[in-house]
């Protein structure tokens, strides 16, 4: 896939890297995605420390549905021969919400080995989820639509809750707020950590009891998150 092409289908922070490319970070975007024109200040964090930056515009309902997962493996492999990369360039997994859920699912199922982890206010069981808000269930069953399986099998292939068992051993952070009015705390990331802690896995968990859904986020928690992320970049 050629340059321009690579850039109708992800933002790609390139021209804001400073030095070499250490790194790739997938930022996954929220329930209704969004035209990315300019990177945010975490990006522009990230990307000032060697990070690509690539805002996959991989399905504003797609719930990192099969083929959310193929398209987002397959732009990797494009990125790292358009830029070349080395193959085994580190790549951290990153969102918030919609994105925070994929950015859990896609180390479950990604041909890619994902360096690490960083999740903001996730969902986490997407079965509860869909019966949160009423806005919800159509955005899911599209994500699904065609699919043969019935909806309790794909809540289970869907659901990081469901997926413990077959998470990458990598580091992960976890952020939720606990004034977050569109995905329950302790329905999702307070389940999620204590699974992941169960099994073993290297994953902080960080409560922002003033927070809403995402943010604002305070500046220390603001630096964790850039801080671990650029922890796995290559040196």
């Amino acid at each position: 896939m050629k340059n321009k092409m690579i850039k109708e289908t992800a933002w790609i922070g390139d021209k804001f890297v400073k030095g070499r490319i250490k790194a790739i970070v997938l930022n996954f975007h929220g329930l209704g995605g969004g035209y990315r024109v300019n990177p945010d200040q975490l990006e522009l964090a990230w990307a000032e420390k060697g990070g690509l930056v690539v805002f996959p515009y991989y399905g504003p309902w797609s719930w990192m549905n099969r083929e959310a997962r193929a398209f987002v493996d397959g732009l990797i492999t494009d990125i790292i021969k358009e830029y070349k990369l080395p193959r085994n360039i580190p790549i951290i997994s990153a969102g918030g919400s919609m994105g925070g859920f994929s950015s859990l699912l896609f180390t479950r199922y990604s041909k890619h080995k994902i360096a690490a982890c960083y999740a903001n206010c996730p969902v986490c069981d997407l079965k509860y989820h869909f019966s949160e808000r009423p806005d919800l269930p159509p955005t899911i069953h599209a994500a699904f639509r065609g699919y043969k399986e019935g909806m309790e099998e794909l809540f289970i292939e869907h659901s990081p809750v469901k997926q413990v068992a077959e998470l990458p051993d990598i580091p992960y952070l976890i952020i939720h707020g606990g004034k977050d009015p569109a995905v329950n705390q302790k329905a999702h990331s307070d389940k999620m950590a204590v699974l992941m802690k169960k099994r073993g896995l290297e994953v902080e968990y960080i409560k922002v009891p003033e927070m809403g859904h995402c943010g604002p986020l305070p500046q220390k928690t603001w630096e964790k998150i850039v801080k671990f992320a650029v922890k796995h970049f290559s040196r």
